[in-house]
This record gives structure tokens, C-alpha cells and sequence, in this order.
């Protein structure tokens, strides 16, 4: 039996955890970027928390946790100023949410 994973997760708007996947021009300018102008802007938008991932077979594709409500999350992706953020961060193509197949207590 195959499973629509996108079906039994857990939607964006109802998650706490919120994970993006991008390709980045240069991994050290990235994380230049995400720890000063990125992090800054991010609390400003009520972010709790972040963490970034770095694929092993992959410098160049970046993998994010943010511990961010979606309604907070929308309201940083319609700032004004993300755009040039973006560009600073040297992100390739925009980012690609990762939705939860499951959720479990343990």
C-alpha cells in the first residue's frame, strides 16, 4: 500500500516545528549570514530557535529547523526586507518545506 505522506502529516499552519530545504552559493557565507542579519531579523519575528544542517553528501544543501508558530512564520516571510536577506544568504531557488510523515510521542 503506498501513503501520501502529504496527506497524514500534520499541516504547516499546525506546526511548531517548521523545516526548509535550500541549495546555498557559498555553506560559509550562509551561515554568516543566518547567525547575525538572519537570527536578528528571525527573534524579530518571534522565532524561538533555529538549527542548520549541512547535507554529508551535499555542502550546498542546507537543511533548517526553525521552533517558530506558522502564523509568526508567515508574517517573516512577508517582510519586506527577507528578499535581500535571501540574496545575502546566497539562497539558489526558494526554500522547500518539509512536511512531518508522522508525529509520535517518543
Amino acid at each position: 500500500m503506498l501513503i501520501d505522506w502529504r496527506e497524514s502529516s500534520t499541516a504547516l499552519e499546525e506546526q511548531v516545528v517548521i523545516v526548509t530545504i535550500a541549495r546555498v552559493a557559498d555553506p560559509d557565507r550562509f551561515l554568516e549570514v543566518f547567525t547575525t542579519v538572519g537570527a536578528e531579523k528571525r527573534r524579530e519575528h518571534g522565532c524561538r530557535g533555529a538549527r542548520v544542517y549541512f547535507d554529508p553528501d551535499d555542502a550546498h544543501r542546507v537543511w533548517s529547523v526553525f521552533d517558530w508558530d506558522a502564523k509568526d512564520y508567515d508574517e517573516f516571510l512577508a517582510d519586506p526586507e527577507i528578499p535581500a536577506i535571501a540574496r545575502e544568504l546566497g539562497i539558489q531557488a526558494p526554500p522547500v518545506h518539509v512536511v512531518a510523515a508522522t508525529e509520535l510521542d517518543a
